[in-house]
């Protein structure tokens, strides 16, 4: 779609300023901060309530096997990435970004109430509804930013850049409480607190629409038509046209199909033993039976790649070598997520079962005091930019301040509860999910150093970046590797190394992750943007489910061999590639035709 010079019904949108960018920024600052609170809170419970023991412990869970419930988490966080894209389209085309953000959110509010009940029905159905609403949510409230700041691009990389400090501090804040209180008083409670701030966070975004006027608005058919035919004219052309042909819409709808009934057929044939797809394909393989859904899952693959290819072989060489190099990028992607989002599974598990988390007398003040400056410090200064936020717009938008001052009471009520309640007892038993918000502190404190790195003379190439990403998160997974060596049955592995993969994790998260979209607009013209992006959340699907399914392995792998060399195949993937995508530097840098 051709950018549109958008207005607004209020005259002062960008008169009214809190840290020197309009309130509506933070209007949409807060509405991520709490969809991420719901969406993370939610996350890091899931397959530690899965896989918790039904008896012998204070609070049970259901008791699946891992392989199971990484086979239902790998489908459900590869889901999330690719609805995105028929979200987007959906808004663009049709009922706008504003309506669409609204919309994902109350769907994914019913999704939070639905697994507070804990049922196997409850749970699918709200698994099901999260996969829904974030992809009419996840896609559009960065495109309202982006239309906001129109004209406007010396101010847009701020803009994000404080927009991505309300995700961090969503996901911090989230797995922090949600965890606590699903671990230390009960499940619902965990999956209770997500869907109430997702609620909140929808009614606070509903209440603010006199600050944004027209800007997100119901798509006007008339003026992009106007827009387009003055491009037209004007001779603007970055490609030639290259329309998808019968026999791509066919391969599309194939890979498609192919594709979601994979995604859905693993947990479906693992937890209720019913085969979508058939159980082995009709033709054996060196005399052995081929699986069936492997056989359907390479053919999808084959199908896609004809796809690929015969569509990148129809445009300009320039264009054609960046596409290519797009490509290479997202199949290294799918070796940094499958690795990564380990977080959200092995490790959880890890975490729970292996980690001495016990600390007593000073060891256990020690971490208290630590706990509390890491979550006081923060919300204080999150609470501030509410405060400024409430001088600027309180009389233009009263409703949505109060929803967020009740939003702040809340948060703070339970952090001082939780603070009273350890800092009480003689001990410590640190949460599961405590760690986890690690990686969410980690890029807090080092962000803004890479991000000087990356405008400085010393900036690396993009194959570099990549390479210093995939070797710093093996190395993480080394340090685990090598914190677990010769432990014996039982035993406990010290914090510490735990500690250490994370941040080794986050930096190379810092190195790759926030790449990935900033090369795909950079290298693909703007009529393909979005089938390169969906190209581009393709791989990240593909690597989160392969990391479900990857982490599934943990017991099976720990029994077979040891618990070391889990960790050692994602050590060793990610380094291996990182060094292969750092010797295809100057293959990229040539693909790539001066673009940085």
């Amino acid at each position: 779609m051709a950018a549109a010079a958008v207005t607004s019904d209020n005259p002062d949108f960008f008169k009214t300023k809190v840290l020197g960018h309009p309130a509506g920024l933070f209007v949409l600052f807060f509405t991520e901060m709490w969809e991420r609170f719901s969406f993370y809170g939610m996350r890091v419970l899931l397959v530690n309530f899965l896989t918790m023991a039904i008896v012998g412990v204070d609070n049970p869970g259901w008791g699946w096997s891992m392989e199971n419930a990484g086979a239902l988490f790998g489908t459900y966080a590869g889901l999330l990435y690719l609805t995105p894209i028929a979200g987007g389209i959906i808004a663009d085309k049709f009922i706008g970004y504003r309506w669409a953000v609204v919309l994902g959110a109350a769907i994914m509010t019913l999704g939070h109430a639905s697994m507070a009940f804990e049922t196997e029905f409850s749970l699918y159905f709200g698994l099901a509804l999260l996969v829904i609403g974030t992809g009419f949510f996840k896609p559009n409230i960065t495109s309202i930013i982006s239309e906001m700041y129109e004209g406007k691009p010396d101010k847009k990389d701020g803009a994000y850049t404080i927009f991505y400090m309300g995700v961090n501090a969503g996901a911090f804040f989230g797995m922090m409480l949600c965890g606590y209180l699903a671990e230390r008083i009960g499940w619902s409670w965990g999956f209770g607190l997500a869907g109430i701030f997702m609620f909140l966070g929808t009614l606070q975004f509903w209440l603010a629409k006199p600050l944004f006027g027209n800007i997100g608005g119901v798509p006007d058919k008339e003026r992009e038509a106007k827009e387009l035919e003055e491009e037209e004219k004007s001779g603007i052309k970055d490609h030639k046209h290259n329309p998808f042909t019968l026999f791509d819409k066919i391969l599309v709808v194939a890979t498609s199909v192919i594709g979601f009934l994979y995604l859905i057929n693993d947990p479906a044939s693992k937890i209720a033993d019913l085969n979508l797809l058939p159980a082995v394909m009709p033709f054996d393989f060196q005399g052995e039976p081929f699986s069936g859904p492997l056989g359907m899952a390479i053919i999808g693959l084959i199908l896609f790649l004809v796809l690929v290819i015969s569509r990148i072989s129809r445009y300009a060489p320039i264009v054609r070598d960046r596409m290519i190099a797009v490509i290479i990028f997202a199949f290294f992607t799918v070796f940094f997520w499958m690795s990564f989002e380990q977080g959200a599974s092995s490790l959880i598990v890890f975490a729970r079962d292996s980690v001495d988390r016990e600390l007593i007398g000073a060891s256990a003040t020690v971490f208290n005091v630590v706990n509390a400056l890491l979550t006081v410090v923060p919300l204080a200064i999150i609470t501030y930019v509410l405060y400024l936020l409430w001088k600027q717009t309180f009389k233009t938008v009263l409703g949505s301040n109060i929803v967020l001052v009740i939003c702040f009471g809340l948060v703070w009520s339970i952090v001082i509860w939780m603070l009273f309640r350890e800092f009480s007892g003689d001990k410590t038993e640190i949460t599961v999910s405590w760690f986890s918000i690690l990686n969410s502190f980690f890029i807090i404190v080092f962000a803004s150093m890479f991000s000087k790195w990356w405008e400085s003379k010393y900036n690396p190439s993009a194959a570099w970046k990549y390479s210093f990403g995939l070797i710093l998160l093996g190395l993480g997974f080394g340090l685990l590797a090598f914190g677990s060596n010769n432990i014996v049955e039982g035993a406990k592995v010290s914090m510490i190394w735990l500690i250490l993969a994370y941040l080794f994790h986050t930096l190379g998260e810092l190195c790759l992750s926030p790449l990935g979209l900033s090369y795909v607009s950079k290298l693909v013209p703007a009529r393909m943007i979005a089938f390169m992006f969906g190209m581009w959340y393709l791989a990240i699907a593909i690597g989160n489910k392969l990391a479900g399914s990857f982490g599934g392995m943990i017991d099976e792998i720990t029994q077979k061999y040891d618990l070391s060399t889990f960790f050692l195949i994602f050590t060793i993937i990610p380094i291996g590639a990182g060094i292969l995508v750092a010797m295809l530097n100057p293959l990229l840098k040539k693909l790539m035709h001066g673009i940085k």
